[in-house]
């Protein structure tokens, strides 16, 4: 089973996705915004991009994981650009090798070098437990 949260913006229309792999999916944006998974399963932060506009635009989409203290644990990236009416579906993982909570963000902005927001930023809380 599939689960969406949907964030509409100026450039760029985003459905964010997450799953754990052999795991309940985790969806950022989510009302509860917490959800537990386990150490060494691999997490998936997908997210669906269309660009609404007439031109192309460029895109980077940026999954960042922080544990409890605030230190940033994992932070990966990919770039692209998208055509008029293209949509793409980025995804990232993670595989958490410790258990606490952690903090997953995930941002979509013009570049690496250029910080402007091309969508809000998202955040969800992960409880990571011991395998079963």
């Amino acid at each position: 089973m599939k689960y969406y949260g949907f964030v509409i913006f100026g450039l760029l229309t985003i459905s964010i996705l997450n799953h754990a792999y052999a795991e309940s999916p985790i969806i950022l944006g989510d009302k509860q915004n917490i959800r537990s998974i386990e150490v060494g399963k691999q997490v998936q932060i997908t997210a669906d991009l269309r660009n609404n506009q007439d031109i192309e635009q460029d895109f980077a989409y940026i999954v960042q994981i922080q544990n409890e203290d605030g230190v940033t644990v994992s932070l990966s990236w990919l770039t692209g650009k998208l055509v008029p009416t293209q949509s793409f579906s980025p995804a990232l993982s993670w595989t958490p090798d410790e258990t606490g909570k952690y903090t997953a963000t995930i941002f979509v902005w013009e570049s690496i070098d250029d910080p402007s927001a091309l969508s809000p930023t998202l955040s969800l809380t992960l409880n990571v437990g011991k395998t079963a």
